[in-house]
C-alpha cells in the first residue's frame, strides 16, 4: 500500500528561492515567512523553480524545499502540486506573474514585493512588456478579487489599490534586518561608495558608476564597490571604461556574508538607483552598518526603508543623485548623524516581529483546514489583516532612526504629482540594453550576493 505524503498546512509558491542564482531579498523574505510559521509547528512547504546549485529536494530550516521546472515550467508544475497535495493554504508569491492558484484552491493569501510597472518593458520589451503588465495589472487582481495580499510596504499597498485591490484585503508587513556581524575592518579611511545588488537593467547600477565619474575631479580617492552578480555585468563593465574610471570601481560578483557586511561597513555611503524596490533590504543591511542611503524616490518602498533627511536621502533624478552623494561626503558631521539614525531605524526592524504579523494573516485563512491546531499564542489576534496592521506599529515604530542628536526636519514626502514627475525624469535616465537577450536564459554561474546561505550543498546560495 502505497504511503501518503504528510499534509501540507501552508504551501508557498516561489518562482525563484534563496539560493536561486537570481535570488535576492525578496527570496530571503519568503524563507523568513516559512521558517517562522514552521517554528510554530506548522507543515510548510516552499515550491520553487528548480537549478544547478541546490538538490531537487531538502529541508531548510524546518521547511521542505521542493524545486522543479524551470523559469516558466514551475508555474504548471506548482499549479498541479497544490492540486494533488491540497495543502491548508497557499501563499502564491506573485513576483510579476502570478501562479493562478486560485483556480485549483480557494484557501490563498497573495504575497507582492512590489508592482512591476516600470520593469516589464525593459526586461521583455514592447510587446512582452504590455502582455505581462495586463496580466499583473488587470487579469490577477480580478482572479484573487476575494483573497487576502500580503505587502512589505505602504507604497505598494498603494499601487495594488490603484489595481482594484480592496486596502481592508491588504496587509503591510515589512522586512525584517538581521544584526550587524562584527566585522575585520571599521569605516575607510578614504571615501568609498558602495551598491548592493543584482546586476540587471532595472537595478540602474550605471547611475552609481556615473555619479563616481562626475565627482571625482573633486574627490581622486573616491571608489566604488559593485557588490553583485547578473548578466548586465558586461554592459556596467563597458561603461566603466568609457568614463575612464576603471580604477576607481571594483567589481566584487557574489561575496559570502562576511565579505559582504565588511564592504558596507567600509562604505562612507550605499546608493540605492533602482528602478523599483518594495522595499530595499540591502537599505536596511548598510542602515546596521551605520552607513545612510541616497536612492529615488519614485522607486517606491524607499520612501519606507529611507526615512528621508533621517537615514539617507531620496531624490528625483541623477543630477539630484550626484548632488546629494556630494554633500554627505563633504559633511561628516551630518553624514555620521543620518548613519546613527540608519543603525537606529535597521534595529528596530527584526524577522521575528515581521513572521508575527505575517502569521496574523495567514492563519485566519488556514483555520478552516483539518491539518492545523493554531498555535495558542496566536489565538485571540482578531482578523488577519486587521491582526496585522495592529502588529505593523510594533514592527515599524519600534524606532522611527530619531535620537537626541537628530537635527534634520521630518517632513519630506511628496505629492503624487511630484512621484509622477520622478517617475518621468527617472526614465529618461536609464540605459536599455544594445541587443536583447532571451528573457528564458539564466547563466549557471550567475548569483546574486546577498542571498543568505541556506544549506551546505547551496553554499553560495
Amino acid at each position: 500500500m502505497p504511503i501518503r505524503p504528510p499534509a501540507i498546512d501552508v504551501l508557498f509558491l516561489s518562482w525563484r528561492d534563496a539560493s536561486h542564482p537570481e535570488g535576492g531579498g525578496s527570496e530571503r523574505y519568503v524563507h523568513r515567512m516559512a521558517e517562522g510559521l514552521a517554528a510554530r509547528g506548522l507543515r510548510v512547504e516552499l515550491f520553487c523553480a528548480a537549478h544547478d546549485r541546490a538538490p531537487a529536494e531538502e529541508t531548510v530550516r524546518g521547511v521542505r524545499v521542493v524545486r522543479r521546472g524551470g523559469r516558466l515550467g514551475v508555474y504548471a508544475r506548482a499549479l498541479i502540486r497544490v492540486a494533488l497535495r491540497r495543502p491548508g493554504v497557499v501563499v502564491d508569491v506573485q513576483n510579476g506573474l502570478p501562479f493562478f492558484s486560485r483556480l485549483v484552491s480557494r484557501s490563498v493569501v497573495v504575497l507582492v514585493h512590489h508592482v512591476h510597472r516600470e520593469q516589464w518593458p525593459i526586461v521583455f520589451g514592447r510587446i512582452g512588456g504590455a502582455i505581462g503588465w495586463w496580466i499583473e495589472s488587470v487579469l490577477s487582481p480580478r482572479l484573487y478579487r476575494r483573497c487576502r495580499y500580503v505587502t512589505v510596504s505602504g507604497s505598494t499597498a498603494d499601487e495594488l489599490v490603484e489595481l482594484g485591490v480592496g486596502r481592508d484585503r491588504i496587509a503591510i508587513v515589512p522586512n525584517g534586518v538581521e544584526p550587524a556581524p562584527e566585522v575585520a575592518h571599521g569605516r575607510s579611511a578614504t571615501p568609498r561608495l558602495v551598491v548592493l545588488g543584482r546586476l540587471v537593467p532595472h537595478k540602474r547600477v550605471e547611475h552609481a558608476v556615473e555619479v563616481l565619474a562626475r565627482l571625482r575631479p573633486r574627490w581622486p580617492e573616491l571608489r566604488l564597490d559593485v557588490v553583485g552578480e547578473g548578466w548586465w555585468d558586461e554592459r556596467l563593465r563597458e561603461q566603466v571604461a568609457e568614463l575612464g574610471v576603471v580604477d576607481a570601481v571594483t567589481f566584487h560578483g557574489y561575496v559570502d556574508e562576511p565579505v559582504k557586511h565588511g564592504l558596507l561597513a567600509r562604505a562612507w555611503v550605499h546608493l540605492c538607483p533602482s528602478v523599483k524596490e518594495g522595499w530595499g533590504l540591502a537599505v536596511s543591511e548598510a542602515g546596521s552598518h551605520g552607513v545612510p542611503t541616497v536612492g529615488y524616490r519614485a522607486a517606491g518602498g524607499l520612501r519606507e526603508s529611507v526615512l528621508d533627511g533621517r537615514t539617507g536621502v531620496l531624490v528625483d533624478d541623477l543630477d539630484e543623485l550626484t548632488a546629494a552623494v556630494e554633500r554627505l561626503l563633504g559633511d561628516p558631521a551630518g553624514r555620521e548623524a543620518m548613519g546613527e539614525a540608519a543603525e537606529r531605524h535597521a534595529a528596530s526592524l527584526t524577522w521575528p516581529a515581521s513572521v508575527e504579523a505575517f502569521a496574523s494573516t495567514v492563519l485566519p485563512t488556514l483555520r478552516g483546514s483539518a491539518a492545523v491546531a493554531v498555535p495558542e499564542h496566536l489565538e485571540g489576534r482578531g482578523a488577519g489583516v486587521g491582526g496585522a496592521a495592529a502588529l505593523l506599529e510594533r514592527v515599524v515604530r519600534v524606532g522611527d532612526g530619531r535620537g537626541p542628536g537628530d537635527r534634520r526636519d521630518a517632513e519630506h514626502g511628496t505629492d503624487g504629482e511630484g512621484d509622477q514627475r520622478s517617475h518621468e525624469r527617472l526614465h529618461s535616465l536609464t540605459r536599455f540594453p544594445r541587443g536583447r537577450r532571451r528573457a528564458g536564459t539564466v547563466d549557471a554561474d550567475l548569483m546574486i550576493h546577498n542571498a543568505e546561505p541556506t544549506t551546505a550543498p547551496a553554499a553560495r546560495a
